[in-house]
Formats: C-alpha cells, structure tokens, sequence
C-alpha cells in the first residue's frame, strides 16, 4: 500500500510527460519554433501583466495563461490520469494513518539497496510512522484536490500535460521525503521538491518575471541546502551513519563532543542541528531566507497552494520533527529555531498589513505560520508544531484556491484595490473564503484556534532563552494576521466595484474549481477539534509513540497556564478584525490618512523591509561585478589578449609581412643575399675578433 501512495504521482509523472511530448510533437511536427501571439484575453505577455503603484512599484497583478496555441492533444487523458492516480494515493494515504496511528503498525519497506561505499551504507527504505503518516495524508490530500482545481484553472493553457506532468512529479518527490529512512534518502526528496519547484514557479517562461521567481527561488534554497548538507555530513562524521535509527541511538554519547570547525571548537550537537536548521531556513522560507517566497507567486494559482499549503514548505517543519531526537539534546540549537520562528511570524505579518496583490498577501501569511511551527519546534512541542502544519495545509490550500477563484472571475486581475462587491457575484467563493480567514485568523472552534492557540501556550509555557519573545511576537502577530486577512476579505468582496467592467463579467468559476474549495472548507472547519487531543493533549504519546522525541513536561505545563493568557490570542483577533473593520468598511480614508501621515514606515513596509535591495548591494551586485570583470579583464584583456589576440596574433602579423618580402624580382633577392652576407661578415669579424 505504501508503495503504492508513492509511486502512483510517479506514474502520473511520466504518463503525462509522455502525452505533453507526443501532444508537442504533433502540434509542431518539423521540429520549428513556433512564434507566440497574444489572445483575445491578452494572455502571454509579461508586461502587459504589471500596474505600477503609486510608489512606482511593479505589482504583477496578472495571473497570465501563457502563449494561445491549440492545446496539446491528449491534453484531458494527462489532467484525468494525473489527479485519479493521485485521489488513490490520498485514498490509501488516510486508511494508512488509521492503520498506523491507531492500530500501531509502524511499516518499513527496505526497496533496494541503493550506496554501499565504505562505512556509507544506504537502503532505499519507505519509513512510515505516524509523523510519516500524517504527512501523508496532508500532501496527497491537498495535492489531489490541487490537481482537480487546476482541471478547471488552467484549462485555457495548451501546455497542460506539462503542468500536470510537473505536479505529479512534486508530489512525488515531496513523498519521497517524507517516507525517507535516512538521510540521503531525505536529501533526494528534499532536492526534489526544489527542482519540481523551479519547474512549476517557472511554468509560464515567456514571462521574463517567472524566469526570474524561479532561479530565485533555486538559489536561495541552494544557500540553505549547503547548510543542510554540511549537517548531513557531520552526523556521518560523528556516528558513521545516515539511517535514523543508527543516529537517535548514539545521539545520546554526543552530547559534550566537539568538533573542530574552522580553528573553533563548537559542541557538536549544538554545530550539526544548527547546520540542519539552515536548510529548513531556506526551504521554509524563514526571516533572512525568505526572500523566495513571495516571487514564487509568478507561477500559476495552484502552484501556489501546492508549494505553500502542504508540501515544499512545510519540508523544513517535518525535518526538524523528524530529527527531533538531535535537537531536544541541542538546546542552544532550539533556542536559535525559536528566536527565527518567532522574528518570522512577526516580520512576515507586519509585511502582509499593506501589500496589494492578492496572492502574495497570503503567502506573507504562510511565511508568518510557518514561523509559528517552528515556534513549537523550538518549544519542545513537536507534535504541535505538527498539528499547525495539518490543520494550515487546509485552510492556506483553501485561500489560495479560493484566490485563484477570484483571480479567475476578474479576469486574471490580482491587485484587491481594483476589486470589491464582489460578494454579490460570486457568493460561494466569497463564503469559502471566510471560512479560510475565519480559520487563519484563529476563531473559536475553526481549525487554526486549536493547532495556533496551542503553539502560543506552547511558546509561554516552555523553559526556551526566548521562550518570552517567542510568545510575545506570536500574539502580536496574530493581531496583525486578523488585520490584514480581513483586509484582503473586505477590500476584494466589500465596498464599491473599482473595475466595473470585469466586475459586470465576473462569474463563479467552472465546478472542476468549486469542489475542491468546498472539500478544503470543511477541512479548514473540522481538522481542528477531532485530532485536538492526538496532537496537543493527552493523546500524543499513544499517537506518535517513537517517532517525535518532546519534550515530556510541555504539554502538562500547556494545560496550567493562566486563563488571561489562554485567551490573548482570541482577543487578538477580535481587535485585529475590529481594526480593519473600522479602516475598510466604515472609515475607508483612514488608511490612506495613516499611509500619508508615515510615509517612512509605509514604504519601508510596502517594500518588505528592503530586504531584497540589501540583498541586491550585498551580493548581486558585487557577484555581477566580479563577474564583469572576470569577463572582461580575466577573460578578455589577459586570457584573449596574451592568446588568441597577443602572441598568435603578433605570429600571424609577423608572417603576412615576411610573405611580402617574396616579390619575385631577381635584384630583390640579390640585395637580400649581399645585406645577408654582409651582415654575416661583420659578425665574424667583430664576433670571433673579440675574443
């Protein structure tokens, strides 16, 4: 069954790279390039899609479709065959967290053997245990449902076996992490998801725009992988081993082990979770890494709900999960995962009070969650950290759809300031989308109140160095996450219509859409309450048995903290709502009168704290230019000019003019023979007179 749920996307994978081939082929049998031309709707050109603010600010505020061409043929086999493999794959993912969260059948499926290199020994082993398991059923769940949504999505786009294709692939590689018995294995997976990434966010590469998210996105992730590497390679140096098992059991002996790094010797615990944190940094987008994030929204809409509901991101939570065994003996290594969990969830929230474009506001919004599971993580409180991971994936999947909806019915425009009333014309997304800012936001009873209040009671009640700031910027931030999803609500479906003409066009958007979003609802309701005690209370250690280490006093001390705090969190969300209430429904000149009166602070938010122009002076700039001068002082002055134009040069100068010496007169000849002579007269004569 295991192999089952991973190799299916697998299959999917490579059927519909085969149709997009075939279907490529026959549109444009000779092999020649085909010459694209916008349509109708004005879909395929980059620039066309951006509106400039008042800032003079691109905000790509189109979710452009690509080149019009006739689609590819097979195009509707490759969509079907790709999402009922994958519906399968949910299917088996579910019945086997029953079977292993439950009935406690942990599985270990040993494939093949895959390294056998000296002391490096690594099977190609499937793990499933309940942290496996849940997982599971979240990747599969909401890639199934993404894979429906983009039927209808993308049903103008003639590449559409390609898309799948590269959907199917992700998903594949995303469970090929999380099924992963030891290290290498992760890392495949782990590389994987970023290159299946690079692929998707790049997937309209006519849009110099997507080009570019995407090489951002890959870059950024290869720094924090060459930290995750480096840990890889440090547990091998101290327990020359890879495989799980080997290394929680000798982790233990290597508390108070140094290791020489670079003259400083650092505990090796401490150095090796540090260097594994790294690449958790980069892959989910945590404060100083996660400048990818947002670009990533250049990809279509579904791209979007799957890198940032359930899988690519949430690759760093689960690692950090899994090797939970190495940081609980780390404790200087948590304290560092929670003071960048909370700057996170903060930084990230303080960003999403004053963007425009609508998709990009809610991936500040995945940036700021995911900073508040590794808030757990640096708790002790993995299993909490977890369960916001769970319950996100269904309520972010849902307002990413439900934003794709929206995008949809106002022809691809995405800035909200030329959207409102739109709850009138498509009455279904406005209600699902509530519901997902009902759950994000953390009203009682919705998912996100249990899995975010526990991790806010997690962070006051650990013994954590930052455990007060972590607390503390967690509450403030979800007044502010309160503030700005309301604002996306009432500024897209409230007020006056900015566009009149999409407005009057807007429409609900085909059933292939509606029906995932309304799974993704019910879900963003009820994913909450039923597994509230598996996963925050007393039920952990019967659920997760083995495969989280927590920390054994942080849920009883969860359940002892005063009222006054347990409350914070939903008086922080009210006041949040009521704020933005007040800005956009009853007072809607406050926010521009507030934008004008702090100017600095607007622009300082509007452009994301500047990280990516401090970036750009740090590092592209220099790189671009010792790469100009490498190009053109290395490479063109000393490597071309000592070569191909110095002394092969100089050879072939000094050759065309020996060539006109050869005139073909006989006195010439003869004056050369007397100079010749002469020449060799005076030489013997001076020459040997001399000595």
């Amino acid at each position: 069954m295991v192999q089952a749920i991973v190799f299916l996307p697998l299959l999917g994978a490579i059927l519909a790279g085969l149709i997009a081939l075939f279907g490529a082929h026959a549109r444009n049998p000779s092999g020649d390039t085909v010459e694209h031309h916008d349509d109708a709707h004005g879909h395929g050109d980059a620039h066309a899609s951006a509106t400039h603010d008042d800032h003079g600010h691109d905000d790509h505020a189109h979710d452009d479709h690509g080149p019009a061409e006739p689609p590819a043929a097979g195009s509707r086999g490759a969509e079907l065959v790709t999402t009922a493999l994958l519906f399968v794959s949910a299917a088996l993912s579910w019945m086997t967290l029953v079977d292993v969260g439950f009935m406690h059948h942990d599985i270990r499926i040993q494939l093949m053997p895959w390294i056998f290199s000296g002391d490096l020994q690594v099977w190609w082993t499937l793990r499933v245990d309940t942290l496996t398991a849940v997982m599971l059923v979240v990747v599969t769940t909401v890639s199934s449902l993404v894979h429906l949504y983009s039927i209808g999505y993308m049903d103008e786009d003639p590449n559409r076996p390609r898309f799948f294709g590269y959907l199917s692939l992700f998903t594949f590689a995303m469970l090929m992490l999380v099924t992963a018995d030891n290290l290498v294995q992760l890392f495949f997976g782990w590389e994987g998801v970023g290159l299946a990434s690079y692929l998707l966010i790049g997937f309209w590469y006519q849009k110099p725009t997507a080009n570019a998210a995407a090489i951002k996105a890959f870059v950024v992730n290869r720094v924090g992988d060459f930290g995750f590497a480096l840990g890889i390679f440090a547990i091998f140096y101290l327990t020359s081993s890879t495989d799980f098992e080997t290394i929680f059991h000798a982790a233990p002996s290597l508390t108070g082990k140094t290791i020489d790094f670079l003259g400083w010797h650092a505990d090796a615990l401490t150095l090796t979770c540090l260097l594994l944190f790294m690449g958790a940094m980069g892959k989910s987008a945590q404060f100083l890494l996660h400048t990818w994030l947002p670009d990533a929204m250049e990809g279509p809409t579904p791209v979007s709900a799957l890198i940032h509901a359930a899988t690519m991101v949430t690759a760093g939570v689960f690692m950090v999960a899994r090797l939970s065994p190495l940081f609980e003996l780390a404790p200087n290594a948590q304290a560092v995962v929670m003071f960048f969990g909370a700057t996170t969830a903060f930084f990230a929230a303080t960003i999403g009070l004053v963007q425009n474009d609508i998709k990009r506001i809610v991936a500040y919004s995945t940036c700021s969650q995911l900073g508040y599971m590794f808030v757990a993580m640096g708790a002790g409180a993995y299993s909490v950290g977890m369960f916001h991971l769970f319950t996100h994936a269904f309520f972010k999947a849902l307002l990413f759809l439900g934003s794709g909806s929206v995008i949809y019915a106002m022809h691809h425009e995405q800035d909200i300031r030329n959207m409102g009333g739109l709850w009138k014309k498509i009455p279904y997304t406005y209600a699902v989308m509530v519901i997902g800012t009902l759950a994000l936001t953390g009203f009682p009873l919705t998912a996100g109140y249990f899995s975010k209040d526990a991790i806010i009671e997690a962070a006051y009640a650990s013994h954590n160095p930052f455990a007060t700031y972590g607390f503390l910027m967690t509450v403030i931030a979800a007044g502010l996450t309160s503030f700005y999803s309301w604002r996306l609500i009432f500024k897209t479906f409230h007020g006056e219509a900015h566009d009149e003409q999409h407005y009057e066009a807007a429409h609900e958007a085909p059933i292939w859409m509606l029906i995932p979003i309304g799974v993704l609802a019910v879900g963003s309701i009820f994913a909450g309450f039923p597994f509230k005690e598996l996963f925050a209370g007393h039920g952990i250690e019967e659920f997760f048995r083995e495969s989280v280490k927590m920390n054994p006093h942080i849920i009883e001390e969860m359940h002892h903290i005063p009222e006054s705090i347990a409350l914070l969190p939903t008086v922080m969300m009210v006041l949040g709502f009521l704020v933005s209430y007040l800005f956009y429904i009853r007072r809607p000149y406050l926010p521009v009168e507030l934008a004008n009166t702090q100017p600095m602070l607007y622009k300082f938010l509007l452009n994301k704290w500047y990280f990516d122009e401090l970036y750009d002076l740090i590092f592209v700039r220099p790189a671009k230019w010792i790469g100009y001068q490498l190009w053109k002082k290395g490479d063109g002055f000393i490597i071309d000019g000592l070569g191909p134009d110095g002394v092969s040069a100089r050879v072939l100068d000094i050759t065309r003019n020996v060539v006109k010496i050869q005139t073909g007169y006989l006195y010439h000849y003869a004056f050369a023979m007397l100079i010749g002579a002469a020449g060799l007269i005076t030489w013997f004569m001076f020459g040997f007179g001399g000595q």
